[in-house]
C-alpha cells in the first residue's frame, strides 16, 4: 500500500508564526502587526512624501530619501544579486532558493515612475523568486524628473526582448510589478500586443496605478484610510504625465486599451487604499476581454503590503496566493 507523504510539522514559535501567516486569505480583518504597520508608515512614509514640495525638487527629494532606505536593507544568506547592462538602463538578477534558470520573472517596480529600483526592492523581490521558483530580472527603467513614463516603457520592453534574445520561451516568462509598475505591467503588453511579439504565460499586478488620470472614487473616498500614498500628490504627478496626451492613450490608462488576446492576470490590492478602484475596474475590463483574471482584495492594508512582508503577515501570504496563481495558469 500506498505511504501517504506527510507535510512537516511546524515545531516552533517562528514556524508556527509562519505557517499561520502563509495560511491567511484577503477577507479576512487585518492582522495587529499590519495596522501597527499601517501607523509607521503613516507616521514616517506618507508624511515624508506629503510635506516634499510638488515639483521636480520634490520629485529628486524623494528619490534621494528612497535611496537612502535601500542602502539601510538587508537580505538573508543565500540570496544572489548580478547586475545586468541592458543599454538603456539596467537591471539586477535575484536568486533565492534553486531557482530554475529557464524561468524568469521580469519585475517593474512602484514608486510614481520617480522613485525606486531593484536595490529598494530586494526584499520583494528575493521572496518572489523563492515562492514562484523562479529567477526574478527587476528592472531599474529610467526614472522622472529626467525622463518620461514613455521612457520607462521603452525600457521595459527592450528588457523583454533582452529575455527572448537570451533564449527565454515567452512561456516561461512571467511579467508583473507594483503600482507605477503594475501600470507599466498593463503598457508593456499592450506594446508587446501591438509590436507582435510574442506575449508572455501570466502577469501580477500589486495596486496597479492604472489610470494616471486618478479619475477612480477611490482616490478620494479613500484618501484619509490610504496610509502611504498623498493622494492630491499623485493627482499631481498624474496631471504632469498626462499633460498633452489624449485621455485614452494606452500608455496613461491602460485598462482602457484593448484587452483582448492578454495572458492571464492576477490583480491585488487593499480596500483602503486610493488605487482600490483602479484595481478592480482594470480586472472587470480584462474579464470583459476574455482575459483570465483573478482580482485579490485584501482588508485595512498599506499600499503595495507584499513589500512590508518582513513585519505584515499577510506581505508573507501574498507571496504563496502569487505562486499558486501561477501553478494555475501554468506558468
Amino acid at each position: 500500500m500506498e505511504r501517504r507523504r506527510l507535510r512537516p510539522v511546524a515545531t516552533t514559535r517562528r514556524q508556527r508564526g509562519v505557517a499561520r501567516a502563509l495560511a491567511l486569505e484577503p477577507g479576512s480583518p487585518a492582522s495587529l502587526q499590519a495596522r501597527v504597520a499601517n501607523r509607521v508608515i503613516r507616521m514616517v512614509l506618507r508624511s515624508f512624501w506629503a510635506a516634499s514640495p510638488l515639483t521636480d525638487e520634490g520629485l529628486l527629494r524623494v528619490q534621494r530619501a528612497a535611496a537612502v532606505l535601500a542602502r539601510l536593507q538587508s537580505t538573508p544568506r543565500g540570496v544572489a544579486f548580478e547586475p545586468q547592462d541592458l543599454g538603456t538602463c539596467s537591471a539586477e538578477w535575484v536568486r533565492a532558493g534553486r531557482p530554475d534558470e529557464d524561468r524568469v520573472f521580469l519585475y517593474l517596480h512602484g514608486g510614481g515612475y520617480f522613485f525606486g529600483g531593484p536595490r529598494l526592492y530586494r526584499p520583494l523581490n528575493w521572496r518572489l523568486s523563492a515562492a514562484t521558483r523562479r529567477v526574478v530580472l527587476a528592472l531599474d527603467y529610467r526614472l522622472v524628473p529626467r525622463h518620461t513614463p514613455a521612457d520607462a516603457l521603452e525600457d521595459a520592453v527592450g528588457a523583454y526582448e533582452f529575455l527572448l534574445g537570451r533564449g527565454h520561451a515567452p512561456e516561461n516568462i512571467v511579467v508583473g510589478g507594483d503600482s507605477a509598475g503594475g501600470h507599466l505591467t498593463m503598457a508593456l503588453l499592450l506594446a508587446l500586443k501591438q509590436r507582435d511579439l510574442p506575449l508572455p504565460k501570466a502577469a501580477v499586478c500589486l495596486s496597479p496605478w492604472v489610470d494616471l488620470l486618478c479619475a477612480a472614487d477611490s482616490h478620494h473616498t479613500n484618501e484619509r484610510t490610504d496610509c502611504l500614498i498623498p493622494a492630491k500628490n499623485l493627482a499631481w504627478l498624474g496631471r504632469d504625465y498626462c499633460d498633452g496626451k489624449p485621455e485614452d492613450d494606452p500608455l496613461h490608462a491602460p485598462a482602457r486599451g484593448d484587452l483582448t488576446g492578454l495572458p492571464p492576470m492576477l490583480f491585488v490590492a487593499s480596500s483602503t487604499e486610493i488605487l482600490r478602484d483602479d484595481t478592480r475596474d482594470a480586472h472587470e475590463r480584462a474579464l470583459a476581454a476574455g482575459v483570465r483574471s483573478v482580482h485579490q482584495e485584501w482588508d485595512g492594508l498599506a499600499h503595495v503590503f507584499p513589500i512590508f512582508a518582513e513585519f505584515v503577515p499577510e506581505g508573507k501570504a501574498a507571496y504563496r496566493h502569487i505562486a499558486d496563481f501561477l501553478a494555475d495558469a501554468g506558468a
